[in-house]
C-alpha cells in the first residue's frame, strides 16, 4: 500500500496508463504506417522509377523517411517493412471481408505498398484484377508495378502471372475504330503496338534473368510472349537466336537461357521447313515449294552446333552445354528423319540458299522488332571468301568431336563426354 492507496486499486491505475499508453503509441505507428504508404505510392508512381529494393537497416537510428530515392533507385530501409506490411495487408483483409470500405484510389494504393514490399500476395493481385476490369486502373500503370516488383523479387510467380493476365486484357481489348482512318493505318498501328509490348516484355524478361540465375519464370513468360505476340513471325524469332548468342556465352550454366533456345530453334525449323501439306503462313504450302528448297534449317543447326562446340571447348565441365548439344542434335536427326531428301545434300550453294530463303522469310513482316540483323556475320565473311558452310552434322561427325575431347581433358569434361557418346549409341542408333 502507497499513501493509502489499496493495492489492487494502484494496479489496475498502473495498467489502464499502460493502456492508454500503448493505444497512443499504435495509433502514432498507424498514423506513420499510413503516411509511408502514402510516400510509397507517390514515389513508385512515377514512370522514371526502374527498381525498387530493401535496405538493410534494423532499427530506425534518425528522423527522417524510410524511403530513400536515388536517382530513378527506389529504396526503403527494412525497420519499417515489420511494421508497414502488417498494417496494409490487414486493411486489404478487413476490405475483402466487408469489414471495411475502402474508395479506389486508397485500394490502388495499399495493393501497389503490398505487392512491392510482398509481390506474392495473390490477394493484392486480384484487386488490381477488379480495378483494371471496372476501369479504375490502367492495364500500363499495373505492368510498371509489375516491373517495380520483378525489379526486388525477378523470380515472384504470382506477378509473372498477372503480368500474363494484363497482356491478355490489353491483347483482347480492341481499341476504337476511328472511322477517318483506313484498314492499313489500324493495321499499321495495331502492329506498332504489338512490337513497342513486345520490346518491353523481352526487356522484364532480360532484367529478370540477369538478377536471378535460372529463372525459369522469366524464360517461360519469355517463350509465352512470342507465342502469343509474335506467333509465325520468323524474323522475330531470328532476331531472338542471334541477340542471344552473347548471352549464353557468358552464361553457360544457366539451364532455362538454353532452354529457350532450344524453344527459338524448335519453332524456327517448323516455320522455315513446315511438314508435307501444311502451310506455314495460311497463304504457301510446302507441298508449292521445292522439295530441297530447305537449306536454311541446315545452316541453323550448323551454327547451334558450332557455337555450343566452341563453348565447351572453352568452358569445359558444364553439363548445360552438353544438355544443349543433345538436344539440339536430337532435333536434327529428327528433322532429318522427317525430310530424308533435303537439308543441303543436293547440288547447289548451301550459303546462297539459306541467305534467299531466310530474306523471302523475313520479306513483308508488319511486325518489326530492331534487335539486330539475322543474318550471321560469320557467313558473310565465308561468302565474301568463297569458303563453303560446315558440312550438316552427322553422328560420325559428333563421334569425331567426342574422341577429339577425350584426349587430355578433365574427370568432369570425360564424364560428360562418354555420357554423351553413350547416348549416340543407344538413342541415335549410329555406333562409332
Amino acid at each position: 500500500m502507497l499513501h493509502g492507496v489499496p493495492g489492487n486499486r494502484l494496479l489496475t491505475e498502473f495498467r489502464s496508463l499502460r493502456h492508454v499508453r500503448i493505444f497512443l503509441l499504435l495509433k502514432t505507428l498507424m498514423g506513420l504506417m499510413s503516411q509511408i504508404n502514402v510516400n510509397l505510392c507517390r514515389f513508385s508512381s512515377t514512370l522514371k522509377r526502374d527498381e525498387i529494393g530493401l535496405i538493410p537497416c534494423p532499427e530506425a537510428r534518425y528522423n527522417r523517411s524510410p524511403i530513400v530515392m536515388v536517382e530513378n533507385k527506389l529504396g526503403v530501409e527494412s525497420w519499417c517493412v515489420k511494421f508497414l506490411l502488417p498494417y496494409v495487408h490487414n486493411k486489404l483483409l478487413l476490405y475483402r471481408q466487408r469489414r471495411l470500405w475502402l474508395d479506389r484510389q486508397a485500394l490502388v494504393d495499399i495493393t501497389c505498398t503490398l505487392l512491392l514490399l510482398n509481390p506474392d500476395l495473390t490477394t493484392a493481385w486480384n484487386v488490381r484484377k477488379e480495378l483494371v476490369e471496372c476501369g479504375a486502373l490502367s492495364p500500363e500503370r499495373d505492368l510498371y508495378l509489375g516491373k517495380l516488383a520483378l525489379s526486388k523479387s525477378p523470380k515472384s510467380p504470382e506477378t509473372w502471372i498477372h503480368r500474363r493476365w494484363v497482356l491478355l486484357h490489353l491483347l483482347q481489348k480492341a481499341p476504337p475504330a476511328d472511322q477517318n482512318q483506313t484498314d492499313a493505318e489500324r493495321s499499321r498501328l495495331l502492329g506498332e503496338q504489338l512490337a513497342q509490348t513486345l520490346q518491353q516484355e523481352m526487356k522484364v524478361c532480360a532484367d529478370a534473368a540477369c538478377r536471378y540465375p535460372s529463372n525459369y519464370n522469366a524464360w517461360s513468360h519469355r517463350i509465352w510472349v512470342l507465342q502469343r505476340l509474335a506467333k509465325g513471325n520468323v524474323k522475330v524469332f531470328l532476331d531472338e537466336l542471334s541477340s542471344m548468342r552473347p548471352w549464353v556465352s557468358a552464361h553457360v550454366s544457366d539451364h532455362s537461357g538454353f532452354h529457350y533456345r532450344q524453344f527459338l530453334l524448335q519453332e524456327l525449323t517448323g516455320a522455315l521447313a513446315p511438314p508435307a501439306g501444311c502451310s506455314s503462313n495460311g497463304e504457301r504450302s510446302a507441298v508449292e515449294e521445292p522439295p530441297h528448297d530447305l537449306p536454311a534449317v541446315q545452316q541453323l543447326f550448323c551454327h547451334e552446333l558450332e557455337l555450343v562446340s566452341d563453348l565447351i571447348r572453352s568452358f569445359p565441365g558444364h553439363e548445360t552445354l552438353w544438355s544443349h548439344r543433345r538436344h539440339v542434335f536430337f532435333l536434327w536427326h529428327r528433322w532429318k528423319e522427317q525430310h530424308p531428301g533435303d537439308g543441303g545434300d543436293e547440288g547447289g550453294d548451301p550459303a546462297e540458299g539459306a541467305q534467299t530463303r531466310l530474306s523471302q522469310t523475313s520479306a513483308g513482316v508488319p511486325m518489326e522488332v530492331e534487335r539486330g540483323c539475322s543474318s550471321d556475320p560469320q557467313d558473310i565473311k565465308r561468302l565474301r571468301r568463297g569458303v563453303p558452310l560446315p558440312q550438316p552434322p552427322t553422328s560420325q561427325t559428333e563421334h569425331v568431336f567426342v574422341s577429339g575431347l577425350l584426349d587430355g581433358c578433365g574427370p568432369e569434361q570425360r564424364s560428360f563426354a562418354l555420357a554423351y557418346r553413350k547416348w549416340l549409341d543407344t538413342v541415335v542408333g549410329v555406333p562409332s
